[in-house]
């Protein structure tokens, strides 16, 4: 007689495999066939191609991009905090990510937390486990609340951290932000900004740090600086709430300044001089404005946008 507790795992594991098999994620590319077999120029030309792909495809979930990156905003301007959490290649996509948004929009890291199942790795080596431990994800979620936006990512849409992590911050108030690469995935069920990416089968079956991993970061990249336009950190395509912070950055904010402002390099020095290194109260210095106080009034009066701060010295005086 068959054991009925081994009978049903057996049945588990069958219907794991089936369910395995039916994500986009875990099927092998249709031309992947023969892929080690290949010559190296015509296998780099391939990969290329998968990932190109798979970059054309995220541009699906553009209509679903900009309430989501005013969520963000909302939560920066409130003086609520940015959880990135995710597991295995997603979090080191969504690890970029939250790094960089300091450096190039002025982001106030306290304001920015990175939820990586397992922690983030101190050596090249990324254990794989961590992402099955719900109990650790709820932990992360509970650390959301309702002034908060959770931004949680997982190529298949069931890693089990990070969809307990998004749960719990739901439950508590938080916005969340989910991105997954299959349709109808358990995480997207979860969040107020469902994003998926509708990426084809991987050039590798299952390597989702190539196709999915690399819409997961075009979506990343345009949410965060969709977030940053709305809180007046980018003009004209200038990031000018960056962080001059060494030799190469300095340059740039100068750059940055001139264009902005439309003056000379020098005068852009100077402003920035005047402004203390900080690079929106040097533009509207070196448009006219008195002095860094009167600067920084000027844009707390815009709402730290420069467009409608530059309004206010193209009001014409009232006639007498």
């Amino acid at each position: 007689m068959v054991d009925k507790w081994y009978l049903k795992g057996i049945l588990t594991e069958i219907w794991e495999e089936n369910r395995m098999a039916a994500q986009t994620t875990e099927k092998r590319h249709a031309a992947s066939a023969g892929l080690d077999q290949r010559d190296p120029v015509e296998a780099a030309a391939f990969l290329y191609r998968a990932q190109a792909e798979a970059a054309a495809a995220a541009t699906a979930c553009a209509p679903a991009l900009p309430p989501a990156a005013r969520a963000m905003a909302r939560t920066i301007r409130g003086g609520g905090t940015l959880h990135y959490v995710a597991a295995g290649s997603s979090a080191l996509m969504a690890l970029a990510d939250a790094l960089e948004l300091e450096g190039t929009f002025g982001i106030d890291p306290a304001q920015v937390r990175i939820h990586m199942a397992g922690g983030v790795p101190q050596n090249s080596s990324m254990p794989g486990g961590t992402e099955d431990d719900a109990e650790a994800g709820a932990a992360a979620g509970a650390l959301a609340g309702p002034a908060d936006c959770v931004i949680a990512l997982a190529a298949s849409g069931r890693t089990p951290y990070t969809c307990a992590a998004a749960e719990t911050a739901r439950d508590r108030g938080a916005a969340v932000i989910a991105i997954a690469n299959n349709a109808d995935a358990p995480l997207l069920a979860l969040a107020s900004h469902p994003i998926h990416l509708p990426t084809p089968p991987e050039p590798v079956a299952g390597a989702t740090r190539m196709g999915a991993g690399t819409a997961q970061k075009i979506a990343l990249n345009t949410l965060s600086t969709l977030m940053a336009i709305e809180l007046g950190h980018v003009h004209d395509g200038l990031m000018v709430n960056v962080q001059a912070t060494n030799i190469k950055l300095r340059a740039r904010a100068e750059g940055i300044v001139a264009a902005a402002a439309q003056v000379s390099p020098e005068a852009a020095r100077a402003a920035l001089t005047a402004a203390q290194g900080a690079v929106k109260p040097a533009i509207l210095i070196a448009r006219g404005a008195n002095d860094l106080a009167d600067a920084e009034a000027r844009l707390a009066a815009a709402g730290g946008v420069l467009r409608r701060a530059f309004a206010q010295f193209e009001t014409p005086d009232t006639p007498a």
